[in-house]
């Protein structure tokens, strides 16, 4: 019998709060704000929050954090909803907090009310040296002491639209002395002219992060609100807004971020990427977004199971990527379209066989999938194969083509090399080699072994193709400490493009929800921009971690 598995310390959390009767069911939230595409990290939220409310019967929402006007496109949540329904996910309410834009503040008028919030006409340079330091308390300005008939005037006068962004903001009362610097009074509205996508021109005001976030969560009764480890300091401003409001009291709970090697997770510098033209979008395959990696053809349960094996801790470390891309592996392994594509083309002539005849050979789909499919390949007098596959001068343990050496051509006939056709310049342009008949895959009576098996793809039958070959954005391990500016650590050959491959006639209908494993290359899928004129196709993963050190290579066959 297998061990059970133990539980993470947010599902001992929900465990004890429903056996104690605390909540009768759980209700938990994913909260991003629409201002770019969702990356890995968030896939890895986004399993957790989902996740931990299926496992306990509960729901969760989508909650769009539309607090700022001016970074947020509805660009943006529509590829966070195509995102999370991609995953495998389906959300019980899709709420945004601008829903509840006139709730909070009121929430402010509350709080001004009790004398525990005030109009601060100091610019954000005060505000801040007025902050203190870690060590060194904070000091009162005049303007904390206004009256609170004054401050509810000023306050309704910048939701009228009668200051200009900057001139007010509107701060909670808490301890200007506090350890904690984000209690010492910190901003709970400003002014922002901007149109907003979904109030339009209604709002001129807007609250801050911290003082929608806690009452959002209220407003819906979230039981868990699930949060990162910075949002740690947040919490007793989290709390103090809601204790001191009445509300219902959403308890937040934290956990460690993703952080992933070879790569980048803040927003701000994948935008840097994509406007600074590093990237080709978005959705460019060497990004970490969600849509990059489905355009890239990893697969949802892939990243569900990488989700899983990292678990949910509650400090920060550093994820190797290679778990990411053996998780990719594993799955299309067993999910993978088998088909023949030659990358670098050396032309073969097999004398023997007759000019005008082709032959279909059967070949399976996928060998890992024992009830699969087959597909018919044809088989001619000339093929391609890899130039790599073929050495003048073998060395000693070389398997592949040589001359007078012999070779099966992957479900077909075992050939042996006659001749080395060269050009003027001494380069090979054309192998001669007869073939053994006798050796016919699944009816082969020659009794001959031999250790190399080629791919190979029938000339007259060829489909051309585009191959896109991806690797890792970034050179450095660690890109967050690598020294100077992060982009100085880009890898330069990240993409290489083929531009010619020819493939077996299958590809020729490959369909986007296809995942393909080109045998002896690596795993592809269809990429968008192919069309009538041209089929182009994503490297994936490669078939084995090239990357990794010599004791930690994963492999899959």
């Amino acid at each position: 019998m297998s061990e059970e598995k133990s539980l993470n310390f947010l599902e001992e959390i929900v465990e004890s709060d429903l056996a104690t009767g605390k909540h009768k069911a759980i209700l938990t939230r994913f909260p991003p704000e629409p201002n770019g595409y969702l990356h890995v990290g968030h896939a890895k939220s986004i399993c957790l929050n989902f996740g931990l409310a299926k496992k306990y019967n509960g729901k969760t929402n989508l909650r769009f954090d539309d607090t700022n006007p001016v970074t947020e496109d509805t660009e943006y949540v529509d590829s966070i909803k195509e995102d999370i329904h991609w995953l495998g996910f389906e959300w019980e309410n899709e709420l945004y907090a601008s829903d509840y834009f006139e709730q909070i503040y009121q929430f402010a008028v509350q709080l001004i009310g009790k004398g525990l919030a005030y109009v601060d006409d100091s610019s954000s340079e005060e505000i801040a040296a007025q902050k203190g330091t870690p060590t060194q308390a904070g000091t009162d300005n005049t303007f904390r002491s206004r009256s609170i008939e004054d401050n509810l005037r000023l306050f309704e006068e910048m939701r009228a639209g009668k200051y200009a962004d900057g001139a007010k903001v509107l701060r909670a009362k808490i301890d200007m002395a506090s350890p904690n610097m984000l209690m010492r009074d910190p901003i709970i509205y400003r002014i922002k002219h901007a149109h907003h996508h979904r109030t339009g021109d209604n709002w001129c005001i807007y609250p801050m992060y911290d003082f929608a976030h806690g009452q959002s969560d209220s407003i819906e009764k979230i039981t868990h609100s699930i949060c990162t480890l910075e949002f740690i300091p947040h919490r007793p401003m989290y709390e103090w807004f809601i204790e001191q409001l009445g509300i219902f009291p959403s308890k937040q709970y934290e956990f460690a971020r993703l952080n992933m090697t070879y790569t980048v997770m803040s927003k701000r510098k994948l935008l840097q990427l994509v406007n600074d033209g590093h990237v080709n979008g978005w959705d460019d395959p060497r990004m970490p977004t969600i849509s990059a990696m489905r355009r890239k053809g990893y697969t949802p349960e892939s990243i569900r199971e990488f989700c899983e094996k990292i678990g949910v801790a509650r400090r920060e470390n550093l994820i190797d990527i290679g778990l990411l891309e053996f998780c990719v592996r594993e799955h299309l392994n067993r999910i993978a379209l088998r088909r023949m594509v030659v990358f670098d083309p050396l032309k073969l002539v097999i004398t023997s066989y007759p000019e005008a005849e082709t032959e279909m050979f059967r070949c399976e789909d996928n060998p890992e999938n024992p009830d699969g499919s087959y597909r018919e390949v044809p088989f001619s007098r000339e093929l391609y194969i890899e130039k790599d596959d073929f050495m003048e001068v073998p060395s000693k343990k070389y398997f592949r083509l040589a001359p007078g050496q012999m070779v099966r051509l992957k479900s077909a006939y075992i050939i042996k090399c006659d001749e080395v056709i060269k050009d003027e310049n001494g380069n090979i342009t054309e192998l001669r080699c007869t073939h053994l008949p006798e050796t016919k895959s699944g009816n082969d009576t020659s009794g001959i072994h031999v250790k190399g098996t080629l791919h190979w793809v029938s000339v007259a039958h060829a489909v051309h193709t585009e191959l896109r070959l991806y690797e890792r954005l970034f050179k450095a391990e660690n890109v967050a400490d690598a020294e100077g500016d992060f982009k100085e650590n880009i890898n330069p050959d990240s993409l290489q493009v083929i531009a010619t491959a020819y493939a077996e006639p299958a590809l020729k209908t490959a369909k986007f929800d296809e995942r393909y494993q080109f045998l002896r290359k690596g795993y592809f899928c269809l990429d968008k921009d192919s069309n009538e004129e041209k089929i182009i196709f994503n490297r994936t993963v490669t078939l084995k971690d090239g990357w990794a050190k010599e004791n930690k290579k994963v492999s899959i066959t």
